[in-house]
């Protein structure tokens, strides 16, 4: 996959004073933006208009359309992109406006705060975070290889363009059964680059993803996990390690759940019948 050149609104350069043995330099880095984007919706309840801020997460602007449908439907507020009837975002504000079919869940009863290190921060309680996907795997399908598994990691890493240019960023990538990189996005925070994925997934109607592989770049949280489950994955491969309750949603709903992607080796936490050995 061809790399993506960073903008000016995702990049920032600071100067800074880099220590080697005992020297100091005064020299430029370059750091990944992080900035606030609330997301709005408009809807009717009662027949009456209702204007709402939903969300305020903390991201690296981009794909930000992308981040706010993936963040909709993981959330259960929206089936499909049709349930959408208007986008505008001006800044780093981004509303929606959603049909008059649509029914807001009562329980959203906050707005969410949404730091980038963590997507469920601002849950009220333990029973909001459980969600049921309408989408469950393939029992035992797809089937992947241990040498596709393997090459995962540098195919992503290549396309990385705000990575190599900051080492501060994390990636999302969608893969098919056989290895063929479909697309990827990053952001400073993990559920916000999955979102985007999600998005992007909903714009070119491939869910339910029941063919699809997720690579994610750093750990497995609970949260990543269960977006997943929502868009029907049935693979999920990562960099570094899950999480106790990651692995235990990966078994709840039938997940292939891949950690310590590197160095031709990996873990196999669930669904071990999916990889081929």
């Amino acid at each position: 996959m061809k790399k993506r050149t960073p903008n000016e609104k995702q990049i920032q350069k600071t100067p800074i004073v880099r220590i080697t043995d005992e020297s100091a330099l005064t020299t430029i880095d370059t750091i990944a933006v992080e900035a606030p984007l609330e997301i709005q919706i408009a809807y009717k309840e009662q027949n009456r208009p209702v204007k709402r801020s939903l969300a305020i997460t903390m991201r690296t602007p981009g794909a930000d359309q992308r981040l706010a449908y993936g963040f909709l439907f993981t959330e259960g507020i929206i089936g499909s992109l049709k349930d959408i009837i208007q986008t505008s975002q001006i800044g780093n504000t981004i509303k929606l406006v959603l049909k008059d079919t649509i029914r807001v869940p009562s329980n959203l009863d906050r707005s969410f705060f949404i730091h980038s290190s963590c997507g469920i921060c601002g849950k009220p309680t333990l029973d909001s975070l459980e969600k049921t996907s309408c989408y469950y795997p393939v029992p035992n399908a797809p089937k992947v290889s241990i040498s596709m598994l393997n090459q995962l990691n540098q195919q992503l890493r290549t396309a990385q363009s705000i990575f190599e240019e900051t080492g501060g960023i994390h990636a999302v990538g969608l893969f098919d059964a056989n290895g063929t990189f479909l697309h990827f996005e990053e952001d400073i925070g993990r559920h916000n680059a999955l979102d985007k994925v999600i998005g992007y997934a909903l714009e070119q109607e491939m869910i339910p993803m029941r063919q699809l592989v997720l690579l994610l770049s750093g750990r497995i949280s609970y949260e990543l996990v269960q977006k997943a489950s929502l868009v029907g994955v049935p693979i999920i491969v990562a960099v570094g390690a899950p999480s106790s309750m990651a692995v235990e949603l990966a078994m709840a709903t039938d997940i292939t759940l891949i950690g310590f992607l590197r160095n031709n080796r990996f873990n196999i936490y669930s669904g071990q019948k999916r990889v081929m050995l």
